[in-house]
């Protein structure tokens, strides 16, 4: 139960980078030997793609007897394995793994039928877009939507992503957002746009919401308080109150299907290297992470640290061979020697984290049930669910706590107990 105001009144202590393209033009790379597909919630078991099928470039991959379960193939090539993929906090995956032909032979059936998208074309073959991992869910949500804001602020800091394609294609944003008020029948769609961004969308139109350059205040939980005030209630998901979260980069995608112009397979990334140094590149989703960073001349090692990512809320991953997914807007490399570790130990109770927490959690006492496993009194008593994973309490820590790993192994877990109760009636 919350108990208090949800946005307390401190300001970010960090800002989003200035926007624009970062160390030279945006790099489109090669078509890379092999991509791997993740589906997210798929029983591998019921999959009926087997080793061997050839697939076309868009091609709608129908993966079990359900219709819903489906993927559009990124490449022309053969399937050579479908497998079980463990994610983050043991999120399930379907893995499928094709070779690439070497050149796109594009499914034509496919790109007529995008070429003017309806509801029923975007939920037959869109299942998700560059930058938005489960559009379908948008699409079907119950109830429906009624104001979808299109966010163009990028999700971390070092990461340049939505900025980028914003400022060299506003007229395809515009665009898209016309097929988005056709395809998702909502009534309202507001920009969230970073002030630099005003001017370049100024005259088309568009209902934008100036965000601040302050860092978190592009993430979904900081504009939707903007736009719902005090209606906002923190424990309820987004599509609950009416309001669904897309990215201008997926927006953008859906404007250039208008006539056929070219099928939402590709994906922006920032690639930030152990210097530094910032690469932008146009990659093939399903490329592998270890194939982007050979691209853009970055070597790792053993002990190193590869991030989906920035450096405030980004994830580690085991291997590079870790597909670059809908939803990498970044990836972020941190030399061994720069690798600051996690500490199993209590807190100090500095109050560092309190003070900088933009939503006002009490951090301390919360990082405290939760490494005690008191997932339910965490989210009852401590505000779990007020967190919108901004990632400011870790970078404070002077203990060198993982608090925002507990909150995201908190939220998890609270979500199953959830799953089970309603399961049980």
């Amino acid at each position: 139960m919350i108990k208090r105001p949800f946005f307390s009144l401190g300001k970010p202590r960090l800002r989003y980078p200035a926007i624009g393209v970062p160390g030279g033009e945006l790099k489109q790379l090669l078509l890379p030997g092999k991509v791997t597909l993740l589906v997210r919630g798929c029983d591998v078991g019921a999959i009926r793609l087997k080793a061997g099928a050839q697939v076309l470039t868009g091609q709608r991959l129908q993966l079990t007897e359900d219709p819903q379960v489906h993927v559009m193939s990124t490449v022309t090539g053969t399937v050579t394995g479908v497998w079980e993929y463990m994610g983050y906090l043991n999120q399930s995956y379907a893995a499928i793994s094709i070779n690439v032909s070497g050149q796109d032979r594009v499914d034509e059936s496919v790109v007529s039928a995008l070429g003017e998208p309806t509801y029923e074309t975007a939920c037959t073959y869109l299942s998700d877009l560059p930058g938005k991992s489960d559009f379908l869910s948008l699409l079907r949500s119950d109830p429906p939507v009624n104001t979808v804001v299109v966010n163009c602020m990028d999700q971390d800091l070092l990461v340049s992503t939505r900025g980028h394609v914003v400022m060299t294609d506003p007229e395809g944003l515009v665009s898209g957002i016309e097929v988005l008020k056709k395809v998702a029948k909502v009534g309202r769609v507001v920009v969230a746009v970073p002030s630099e961004l005003v001017s370049v969308l100024s005259g088309t139109g568009v209902d934008m919401l100036e965000v601040s350059s302050g860092y978190p205040s592009g993430l979904c939980g900081m504009i939707a308080q903007d736009i719902l005030g005090g209606a906002y209630d923190p424990g309820k998901g987004f599509e609950q109150m009416g309001l669904g979260f897309i990215s201008a980069e997926a927006v953008i995608s859906l404007g250039g299907l208008r006539g056929g112009g070219g099928l939402p397979i590709d994906k922006v990334v920032t690639v930030i290297g152990k210097d530094g140094s910032v690469d932008l590149v146009k990659v093939r989703m399903g490329t592998s992470v270890g194939d982007v960073l050979e691209a853009v001349g970055i070597s790792t090692f053993h002990g190193d640290r590869v991030v989906m990512g920035g450096p405030m809320a980004g994830k580690t991953v085991y291997t590079d061979d870790m597909p670059i997914l809908a939803d990498t807007d970044a990836i972020m490399v941190q030399d061994q020697t720069e690798v600051v570790l996690a500490e199993d130990v209590q807190c100090v109770n500095c109050g560092e984290c309190v003070r900088v927490c933009p939503v006002n959690v009490p951090v301390n006492m919360l990082v405290r049930v939760l490494s005690s496993g008191l997932y339910e009194e965490a989210s009852d008593m401590y505000d779990l669910h007020c967190c919108i994973e901004c990632g400011l309490c870790d970078y404070v820590c002077v203990a060198r706590i993982p608090i925002f790993h507990h909150i995201m192994l908190g939220k998890h877990e609270c979500g199953r107990i959830n799953d089970v109760e309603g399961s049980n009636g």
